[in-house]
């Protein structure tokens, strides 16, 4: 593999999880050259082991792997608290069905990349993420939503004044949508960098977000859907 010939401005710290020693080597040199730390893990054990001692800026999982997979890895890692239960999962398979992908989404994973792929693809979703992971809007103070309260500059969702859990992914979505309150963002641009460009993605993070925003999911209130354009958020 040729080393990309830009790397990011920051090194950031990654974890990749592969039962494959060839691969999860040559993903290990390819991103160390590529500017980034890179810790690797053969399986969910020593991956937790890691998580718990070290922080990651962003987690690599393959799902097809002998013993504990990286759907009940994602599901786990989603259950930490703190910044760890936060950092974001791009999944690895070799499965291409849209109910892998779906199901990954649904665990809470960012993006997912299915065998084989390019190293540069790899990259570039990686990079992709982390650009949304970073991101502030231009936001002055919490929006509130009934008994839940959203900060965009802290990325924290509070309901009753207690935290809830989001996904990287989650964030970033209801950051972009904290942008312009009230006022409707259309669908592909929320999918822009997501693992889905259609808006399926989007879709699934949107009915996650509901379930912990709003009293009724099925009669949305503060995460609107407007037909024919994509959705908006209207804070009380």
């Amino acid at each position: 593999m040729n080393a990309p010939a830009t790397a990011p401005v920051r090194a950031r710290h990654l974890l990749i999880v592969d039962d494959d020693d060839r691969i999860r080597e040559l993903l290990k040199e390819y991103l160390a050259r590529a500017g980034f730390r890179v810790t690797a893990a053969s399986g969910g054990a020593p991956a937790r082991k890691l998580i718990g001692t070290l922080d990651f800026d962003l987690a690599v999982f393959d799902v097809m792997m002998p013993g504990e997979d990286g759907f009940s890895l994602t599901r786990w890692l989603r259950e930490q608290k703190g910044p760890a239960g936060r950092t974001p999962v791009l999944m690895l398979t070799a499965m291409g069905e849209s109910a892998s992908r779906i199901e990954g989404l649904k665990l809470g994973a960012d993006d997912y990349l299915a065998k084989p792929f390019e190293p540069e693809e790899l990259l570039l979703r990686i990079e992709a993420i982390l650009r949304r992971a970073s991101d502030r809007p231009a936001q002055g103070g919490p929006l509130i939503m009934g008994r839940c309260s959203f900060d965009p500059d802290r990325g924290e969702l509070t309901i009753d004044g207690e935290p809830a859990k989001l996904t990287e992914a989650e964030v970033a979505l209801l950051r972009q949508l904290a942008r312009t309150p009230h006022e409707p963002v259309e669908r592909l641009e929320l999918a822009r960098d997501t693992v889905d460009p259609s808006g399926r993605a989007v879709d699934v993070q949107v009915t996650r977000l509901r379930r912990k925003i709003e009293a009724d999911p099925k009669a949305p209130r503060y995460l609107q859907t407007v037909r024919g354009i994509g959705y908006r958020l209207a804070p009380d």
